[in-house]
């Protein structure tokens, strides 16, 4: 499970390493039971602040993606397929949220908002918005 951290400035490294974790446990990279390597550890391996891998995961923890043995380790939970599936459709309802209400700042009609969407959608980089 490579976890890479990027030093650019705007995702914190604890969410960054959340985010890389819960990715490798939906993709099922990681498998129900799986041993996750020690907070120590993955302090180590990547450089960081322990601190910043217990935030990581508590926070995988609290949303239900991993469970912690006390004296064993942490350990990929069994999957609640349909609790995470609700928890991700509730991130891009957000996210959604957050867009259109860019896209109202900037003005934009729903036909362009959703040219964008399908643009963005099939893997494209600059849709068009048809505006001289």
């Amino acid at each position: 499970m490579p976890i890479q951290i990027k030093n650019s400035p705007g995702t914190p490294i604890y969410e960054q390493i959340k985010e890389q974790i819960k990715v490798s446990i939906l993709t099922g990279e990681l498998h129900e039971g799986d041993v996750l390597p020690s907070i120590r550890q993955l302090a180590r391996d990547l450089k960081v602040s322990v601190i910043t891998t217990t935030r990581a995961y508590t926070e995988l923890e609290q949303e239900g993606y991993i469970v912690t043995v006390q004296g064993k380790g942490c350990f990929v939970a069994s999957t609640d397929n349909e609790l995470i599936r609700e928890q991700l459709v509730s991130t891009i309802e957000e996210h959604f949220e957050a867009a259109i209400g860019i896209a109202r700042i900037a003005q934009l009609t729903k036909e362009e908002l959703t040219r964008i969407f399908d643009f963005v959608l099939e893997g494209n980089n600059e849709p068009s918005l048809g505006r001289a």
